[in-house]
């Protein structure tokens, strides 16, 4: 998460993210699934910009980027930004991102209102988690733009309370998460992967996925991958790619089968799903092997195919 504070504006690039490694260990009492999951940030970013005013409503615009924008530059690539206008936005009273500052302005008693610009760049229903992203940039920059100087660890309580990916995104790095997502074990000093991502027409509910999914009777373990990762092992590090979610969503979605099917014609480190889906992801060796297979599968057609780093 980037934040640019040029008074009385607060602007925050907010990435996406894969899921690396994603076990379902039970099914809990509260209805939520107990997991564990590897996340990592990647360089997609949606932007919020917020500005705190007089009046004591929170306001957002939320919209797609109308015309070309510049490409991101990070670490030096360009990274075209994707087109998802045909995606419908979330009315402004189900924004995660109002919902963010409404609640930290409860918990800080603050009368101040504010208005937000949300500029979407990641996939609706792509299992990349630009809600939730959307929704800690709005609780970083109402902690800045109200003056509250909340520690990340405050602000955590408060995103806990509004989705349980929500706390990942205050950490800039790749994580550990584990309960329902909220228990963020950050992991430093591991080597810079890139992506391959496609994200196909048709999105997929969350909850649906969840509800096909079965707990593992022999829970996988996270630290082969881990460990690989932390050496540099790429190759390893595709074969332990591993999501206990998208058996199930192959159950609802044919794009699943489809994309998997794709992937194999190329010389990916290792490829799958992200989080609940539908966005299907493969690891490369390198920023130019990911351009280059990026270009291949947009030549078969498939138009939403980016090159992407990760962000570590």
């Amino acid at each position: 998460m980037h934040v640019h504070w040029a008074k009385p504006v607060v602007t925050v690039l907010t990435p996406a993210k894969l899921n690396l490694f994603l076990e379902i260990l039970r099914k809990r009492e509260d209805g939520f699934h107990e997991i564990q999951t590897l996340m990592a940030p990647i360089a997609q970013w949606d932007t919020l910009r917020f500005q705190p005013t007089d009046s004591p409503s929170v306001r957002c615009e939320c919209h797609w980027p109308v015309a070309r924008v510049s490409p991101a530059i990070v670490a030096g690539q360009a990274i075209e930004p994707s087109s998802h206008a045909a995606q419908a936005l979330p009315a402004e009273s189900n924004n995660l991102a109002v919902r963010a500052a409404l609640a930290l302005r409860e918990a800080a008693g603050v009368r101040s209102g504010a208005h937000m610009e949300l500029i979407k760049r990641i996939p609706m229903a792509a299992g990349m988690a630009g809600g939730s992203s959307d929704c800690a940039a709005a609780l970083v920059a109402a902690n800045i733009g109200w003056g509250l100087n909340w520690s990340r660890e405050r602000l955590a309580e408060i995103a806990g309370q509004l989705g349980s990916d929500v706390p990942y995104f205050l950490s800039q790095q790749p994580a550990l998460c584990s309960g329902r997502g909220e228990h963020v074990a950050p992991q430093a000093g591991l080597a810079p992967l890139n992506f391959v991502i496609v994200q196909p027409p048709a999105g997929l509910s969350t909850a649906e996925v969840y509800r096909h999914c079965r707990p593992a009777v022999a829970p996988r373990s996270v630290e082969p991958l881990l460990s690989a990762w932390r050496a540099g092992r790429l190759s390893e590090l595709g074969k332990q790619l591993f999501n206990r979610l998208e058996a199930a969503a192959e159950q609802i979605s044919p794009w699943v089968a489809r994309l998997r099917d794709e992937f194999n014609r190329y010389d990916f480190l290792g490829h799958q799903l992200t989080g609940s889906g539908s966005a299907y992801f493969g690891l490369c060796h390198s920023a130019k092997h990911a351009r280059r297979l990026a270009g291949a599968l947009r030549n078969r057609g498939f138009t939403t195919a980016l090159a992407v780093p990760g962000v570590t």
